[in-house]
């Protein structure tokens, strides 16, 4: 039995795909346009391309280039707006995860208008650090422009985490990652994240990032609704395996798709696409396909206001026997 095919799923994380990093001062407009093609062949029927923690410079240069192709009707691009993972995030180990600490900042009014103005008004989602100083300031602002405050890379407390909630915050960054190897064992961002109900966990479900005992804890806590899957693929996701450099630093990429700095026991981001993690959290049995589409496809269209993608070629099937998406 095969359930109706959909246009693919919805990722509010994508730092780049097959060599193409977002982030890097070297972005090319016929570059981004290709990987926004190739993820939609991947796939991912819509996204947000996201900027991590970088000079001023390079938003300066990378949010307008990639605005402007957006914003052309002729590219039939499957870019919802962007996503900026930083710079307002904690500088500490282990929270940044591989982002440069040298290029981390203060929430900053200003800047964030400088930045939405930059990228022509498509910021759709901002993650932020809760125990920054200005960090409440900043979320109510953003959150007033239409912009989605998602927590994240953070040692925030619970009571740093509530005020960012009560400011409009509504969502969780990569929950279960981006935070040190060792935390209390109490009070830490994850014990508040789960209590939290009305904050959203997005989860990296590749086999990677969380294992399936915490996946199935946040689901527990979270429900269905409060759920989202996203990829948090890095331009080295669809490569080949090897020793690359990545944001500064020398990282590996394994050959069961393990992506993690050479140099220390962090992660650096994901090797996987939206298809290969919903494939993953499939294989766990933990959900219909009903739930399935609503944590993969509906939620994050929810939480950005975005209307679903139409189909542009490729669509998505599953098969419901073999409990497996599959390209069409």
């Amino acid at each position: 039995m095969k359930t109706p095919e959909i246009p693919g799923f919805v990722d509010l994380q994508v730092n780049g795909f097959r060599g193409v990093d977002f982030s890097s001062p070297d972005l090319t407009g016929d570059a981004f346009v290709c990987a926004c093609r190739e993820l939609r062949s991947a796939g991912t029927a819509a996204f947000l391309p996201t900027l991590l923690t970088s000079p001023i410079e390079v938003y300066e240069r990378n949010l307008p280039l990639m605005a402007e192709l957006m914003e052309r009707s002729e590219n039939g691009l499957n870019a919802l707006g962007f996503h900026l993972e930083g710079p307002f995030i904690s500088s500490e180990q282990g929270a940044r995860g591989v982002h440069n600490p040298s290029w981390v900042v203060k929430p900053d009014n200003a800047l964030f208008d400088h930045l939405q103005h930059l990228s022509r008004g498509m910021i759709r989602m901002m993650t932020i650090a809760a125990e920054t100083e200005g960090a409440s300031e900043l979320t109510r602002h953003a959150v007033s422009q239409g912009t989605v405050v998602s927590l994240g890379h953070q040692l925030a407390s619970e009571r740093e985490m509530k005020l960012l909630k009560e400011a409009g915050a509504i969502s969780l960054t990569h929950f279960g990652n981006g935070i040190p190897m060792s935390i209390h064992r109490h009070r830490n961002p994850l014990w508040a994240g789960l209590a939290m109900e009305e904050l959203t966990a997005m989860i990296i479900t590749d086999g990677h990032h969380l294992p399936e005992s915490i996946i199935r804890v946040i689901l527990g806590m979270k429900g269905v609704d409060k759920t989202v899957v996203v990829s948090d693929s890095s331009p080295l996701a669809g490569l080949e395996p090897g020793t690359y450099t990545w944001m500064g630093a020398d990282v590996i990429l394994e050959k069961d798709g393990y992506l993690h700095q050479a140099q220390g026991p962090y992660l650096a981001g994901s090797s996987s696409t939206m298809l290969q993690c919903m494939n993953y959290l499939a294989s766990l049995r933990l959900l219909d396909f009903e739930d399935l589409m609503q944590i993969g496809f509906y939620n994050p269209l929810r939480i950005i206001g975005a209307d679903p993608p139409k189909s542009a070629g490729v669509s998505v099937m599953f098969e419901q026997k073999k409990r497996f998406f599959t390209l069409t």
